[in-house]
């Protein structure tokens, strides 16, 4: 079934290759953009099937398409995306995949995808509402997710012990005789390394203790 595709890739040789593999497959693919900001507003605009984008591309060169791949699930959870990198942007990637199994999304490795049939297939299947994942991404987030304390420094983890114990950041401060700003310190690095954003379901610090109670 032919599909409506916006298409995001800064290369314009690899960009002109992708658009040609899916137009010779039946697709039509409106736009055909180089950064992030362009794939933001051909989305809006055009409301396509499903969106193929590279992660590192303009403005930053960073993981901007895969941000930009995000923010475009959380406007619109029903919009397929499958994302093509040349490498493996974990935290963006897993929070990609937990954004919801209703809706097609795909994580795979340029270097990896061997065939054109391979490329089209994921592309129909992330269309189709599957969720189509290199094997190597998976290995990687099982490993991220295995134990994410591996993550922390001993003191981290004797600050998170803490929290666990129900302490608020000035007993801590006492109990392991360092500053207050210390201790904020050691928190907010507890919760960037764990991931642990802000949402609807509970504070991250709650969150923060669960994880260390699971581990």
């Amino acid at each position: 079934m032919p599909l409506t595709v916006v298409l995001a890739e800064d290369s314009p040789l690899m960009r002109d290759g992708l658009v040609g593999v899916l137009t010779r497959f039946g697709h039509q693919v409106l736009a055909a953009v180089g950064d992030a900001d362009a794939l933001i507003a051909a989305v809006r605009e055009h409301r396509p099937d499903i969106v193929v984008t590279d992660v590192r591309m303009p403005p930053d060169n960073t993981d901007d398409g895969l941000r930009a791949a995000v923010a475009l699930r959380q406007e619109r959870p029903s919009l397929p995306v499958l994302v093509l990198s040349q490498y493996i942007e974990q935290s963006y990637a897993a929070h990609l995949l937990d954004l919801g199994s209703d809706t097609g999304v795909g994580y795979l490795l340029k270097d990896r995808v061997s065939a054109v049939s391979e490329f089209v297939d994921a592309v129909a299947q992330v269309a189709a509402g599957a969720t189509v994942v290199d094997p190597e991404v998976v290995r990687q987030l099982l490993n991220r997710r295995r134990d994410p304390l591996q993550r922390l420094t001993p003191r981290e983890r004797e600050v998170l012990a803490l929290m666990a114990e129900g302490r608020t950041n000035t007993a801590i401060a006492r109990e392991l005789y360092v500053t207050e700003a210390a201790v904020n310190k050691h928190v907010s690095n507890i919760l960037q390394k764990l991931e642990l954003h802000l949402d609807g379901h509970g504070h991250r610090r709650v969150l923060a203790v669960l994880t260390y109670l699971r581990g």
